[in-house]
């Protein structure tokens, strides 16, 4: 009988098990997925507190690949009472065997668990105690908000850009303000990318923004507005338009862990295995291959050997290239090494009522801000974005009176945030909302505090070397590096997943050269927000 190929998955979050969900439904290669974690979703895994979900990061589930979308779509089903706007849309989106499941019929989400709702987006920037939109829009909220004498600076400092680039777009401050001019790039973007990322923007690459916010300028925004005006775009389609300006996306009831957690199930019951608290710690190489692992249970310390015929690595580069048993080159070691991350602190809050108030005009329960996510940019506060969890799905919340928040803040481990106790930072955390006047401390009913490590792969330290990391990986016709942190990509949750159906497809068209793979989410039609 001839011998199962085995495919060994490091890491359960949205690459690796997509990987692995592909693997079991168009090949008979049986996947071993290893999670170092008790969690699978990786960051899109949602948090269970108490009956209350918290989404680490936030995941709109949105796409400008079609077969992203219908991956989705096939994992938890559309819910129903559609408009007719949104099922002219789906039935042309999708093949015309699927038009029963897209109808009016479709499941209920108050009745029915496994479903995706369509959600209503709006972020917005909250800056001088007044919310402006985000992407920022030229209307006359903005105006007001800003004052006649920085919109004229805005203005002058906008066309000084067009007149007068910047020629060599070397940092990310070159990039911006090429495209938004000096007094817009400092009064929205400087600040906040600083908070998130910890360094200056001139010392952060020009590639990071080619990369997340490439086709958005102030032309684009402009357009889109006038665009609005004439029609108002109701589809979830995301074919066209920067998805910075989208306005609609889907949303698993309960959070996007619950996808994934779907997704493991049926990989289970296709034959493929999941280990949860096994961490793969060392890498063998045997004749230019990947040929085995050898992985720790965490939980007992027993420590195995994995055989196996294809690797798929979403475990960070640092991490890999210090796993591997054999010589490493020294400059792909040193390399490695110096690739620098941004992690991730997230505080939920649990609170009566906001201190303030819903003046748009969308309506929502007890009358909350109806913000999927706030960008906080005043300077005197470290917290990066709100998220209103009662936005974005209201199954989020465990009571509908009570309103659910996450805070979310970017800091390095072992440094000054990172370290302080959980009652310390929830307590910081409090006092921050209270100061930009967003909450009154005495609304607090509970909280509780999320840290992730290396969520953010950092565009710094040696990451204009990368490609002789990749020059080296490249070798190993048996290795794949997918997901975010597997190439040291700030992708989102759909490129994660296309790299890991392109390397399932390089596999069973015996396509050697990963050139496919790294070029996702640096092509046009991949772009994202900042």
């Amino acid at each position: 009988m001839k011998r199962k190929k085995i495919a060994i998955i490091i890491g359960a979050g949205p690459a690796g098990l997509t990987a692995a969900y592909e693997l079991v439904k168009k090949t008979d290669i049986k996947p071993l997925i290893y999670e170092m974690s008790e969690h699978i979703g990786g960051i899109a895994r949602t948090v269970n507190y108490k009956g209350n979900r918290l989404d680490i990061g936030g995941h709109r589930f949105f796409s400008k690949s079609e077969r992203v979308m219908e991956w989705w779509q096939n994992i938890l089903p559309l819910q129903g009472t559609h408009s007719d706007d949104e099922l002219e849309f789906k039935i042309s989106y999708h093949n015309q065997d699927r038009k029963q499941r897209l109808t009016k019929d479709g499941p209920d989400p108050d009745k029915v668990d496994k479903v995706m709702l369509i959600r209503k987006r709006l972020s917005r920037i909250y800056y001088l105690r007044k919310f402006f939109d985000y992407p920022v829009s030229l209307n006359l909220n903005t105006l007001i908000n800003l004052g006649l004498f920085r919109i004229v600076r805005i203005i002058l400092s906008y066309i000084k850009a067009i007149l007068f680039p910047r020629k060599h777009e070397i940092s990310l401050e070159d990039f911006l303000i090429n495209r938004f001019g000096g007094e817009l790039y400092h009064t929205f973007f400087k600040d906040y990318t600083e908070k998130v990322w910890g360094v200056s923007c001139s010392k952060i690459s020009a590639e990071w923004g080619a990369q997340r916010i490439k086709g958005l300028s102030v032309t684009k925004t402009v357009m889109h507005a006038f665009k609005n005006i004439i029609k108002k775009d109701s589809s979830i389609s995301q074919k066209s338009g920067e998805t910075s300006l989208i306005e609609r996306f889907l949303y698993p009831k309960y959070g996007p862990g619950q996808l994934w957690e779907e997704v493991a199930k049926t990989i289970i019951e296709k034959g493929g295995s999941l280990y949860s608290n096994h961490k793969v710690i060392k890498i063998y190489i045997k004749d230019n291959k990947l040929s085995g692992v050898s992985i720790r249970n965490e939980t007992t310390g027993e420590v195995s050997k994995q055989n196996g015929d294809y690797f798929f690595s979403t475990m960070p580069i640092k991490n890999l290239i210090k796993s591997i048993e054999n010589d490493i080159p020294p400059d792909v070691a040193n390399i490695a090494q110096g690739l620098v991350y941004r992690d991730f602190i997230t505080v939920g809050m649990l609170l009566t009522k906001l201190k303030i108030k819903n003046i748009s005009d969308t309506q929502t329960v007890n009358d909350i801000i109806p913000d999927n996510w706030i960008y906080i940019q005043e300077k005197e506060v470290s917290v990066g974005r709100l998220q209103i969890y009662n936005n974005w799905s209201p199954y989020m919340v465990k009571d509908p009176k009570r309103v659910w928040l996450g805070l979310e803040y970017f800091c390095n481990e072992g440094d000054e945030l990172w370290n302080k106790s959980d009652e310390e930072f929830i307590d910081f955390a409090i006092n921050e909302l209270a100061e930009i006047d967003i909450i009154e401390k005495k609304d607090v009913i509970d909280s509780t505090i999320i840290r992730m490590p290396k969520t953010y792969p950092a565009y710094l330290g040696t990451y204009n070397d990368l490609h002789i990391i990749r020059d080296f990986t490249d070798k190993f016709e048996n290795l794949f590096l997918i997901g975010r942190n597997g190439m040291h990509k700030y992708n989102n949750q759909d490129h994660s997943m296309l790299t890991a159906m392109t390397a399932v497809e390089n596999i069973i068209n015996n396509i050697t050269e990963n050139g496919n793979i790294w070029a996702i989410n640096t092509e046009d039609t991949y772009i994202e927000e900042k």
